[in-house]
């Protein structure tokens, strides 16, 4: 009998150490129907006591929660425990880890082509989104190639080598008030992007190929007027994004969950997480319609160490507390619906997630 339960137990400690060890690209099941379409909305900062803060207020109205899949990311760098969002973006974006402060650049400052770059050479349609500036790290780590995160400028004329049909964010001022003197949104123009500079000028755009820069730099707090500044992103990125007939690649980041989690601000971080998830309703329905899109929602990384102290069932009166005012290297959360989503699962790289949007689309990688 003692032979037994020691069998036993050494069986159940086998299974939890091969279960919770990172996967590599695992391979999309044959059964599985492959999408036209990705949509990869990512709440940077978003970790799952942030996610549960806006659960504790939404419950099962969270639009989240109707994602049917889900999985653990760990988001360290190549040579860092903790990550910042070039790095984790970088990774998501190329399938290769890299330093902090890298934008789709290997360790060597060699270009790594990015999802979005795949998706314009198999003649797909593809978009950026983001309520900080366009030029930042996350939305950068898609569309540019710079070891330096903050050469925001030199990221912005990265803009003008690609055919993405929409980006819309912050960053007008890298565009345009620039120590160069270029007037970058006018060579824009010269490609045939209606270039709009106020939040307004997005809502209902029925056009083909859109420059928002709508906010100088970062977008507001959505408690300081950004409204539904998102929202309205997202449906007209995918109003867009549609009309291609080959399928399309969107990203679309919440930037400022982050920045409530540094503030060490829990309201600040709540207000942003449900403005995300507002978003993330609106792809879903669009996804849930359409019937050939994976939507994938996650995170670069922690920020803050938030965790929940004490509250009510009702998700009153919550207490949250932070351990930090920066990030951490702790699993964030991965939600996935659509065809597809069901081989984004257990404990993966955030490099995996490359890999799979690559099988999901059936784009051969060289690398």
């Amino acid at each position: 009998m003692k032979k037994n339960i020691l069998f036993l137990l050494g069986t159940l400690l086998l299974a939890t150490a091969c279960n919770t060890e990172p996967q590599k690209a695992d391979p999309v099941s044959k059964s599985a129907s492959k999408p036209k379409n990705i949509i990869l909305m990512i709440g940077d900062g978003l970790g799952v006591s942030q996610l549960y803060a806006a659960y504790s207020i939404k419950k099962d109205q969270l639009n989240i929660a109707r994602c049917r899949h889900a999985a653990l990311v760990n988001t360290s760098s190549i040579d860092d425990l903790i990550t910042d969002s070039a790095a984790s973006g970088t990774a998501m974006s190329t399938g290769t880890k890299t330093r902090n402060g890298h934008i789709a650049v290997d360790t060597n400052g060699k270009s790594l082509t990015t999802i979005l770059e795949f998706a314009e050479l198999h003649n797909k349609a593809t978009g950026l989104v983001s309520t900080s500036s366009i030029t930042h790290a996350t939305p950068a780590s898609f569309i540019a190639h710079n070891p330096n995160r903050n050469d925001y400028e030199g990221i912005a004329t990265d803009f003008l080598k690609t055919d993405i049909e929409v980006f819309i964010g912050g960053g007008l001022d890298h565009f345009n008030k620039r120590e160069d003197g270029r007037k970058l949104t006018e060579q824009l123009a010269e490609k045939g992007y209606d270039v709009k500079k106020e939040p307004a000028g997005i809502k209902n755009y029925n056009g083909r190929k859109l420059a928002g820069l709508v906010y100088g730099k970062h977008g507001p707090k959505v408690s300081e007027g950004r409204k539904t500044f998102l929202e309205d992103a997202t449906e007209t990125s995918l109003n867009i994004l549609s009309k291609d007939t080959n399928g399309f690649f969107l990203m679309i980041e919440a930037a400022q969950i982050d920045w409530g989690g540094h503030d060490m601000d829990s309201e600040y971080v709540v207000q942003e997480t449900l403005d995300f998830d507002n978003a993330v309703g609106k792809a879903l329905d669009f996804a849930e319609k359409n019937g050939e899109t994976l939507v994938i929602v996650t995170s670069d990384h922690e920020t803050g160490g938030m965790t929940v102290i004490e509250g009510g069932l009702d998700g009153k009166n919550m207490v949250y507390h932070f351990s930090t005012d920066h990030h951490t290297p702790v699993f964030v959360p991965l939600l996935a619906s659509g065809p597809g989503s069901e081989n984004f699962t257990g404990i993966m790289e955030n490099t995996a997630i490359f890999d799979k949007m690559m099988q999901a689309f059936g784009f051969n990688n060289p690398k």
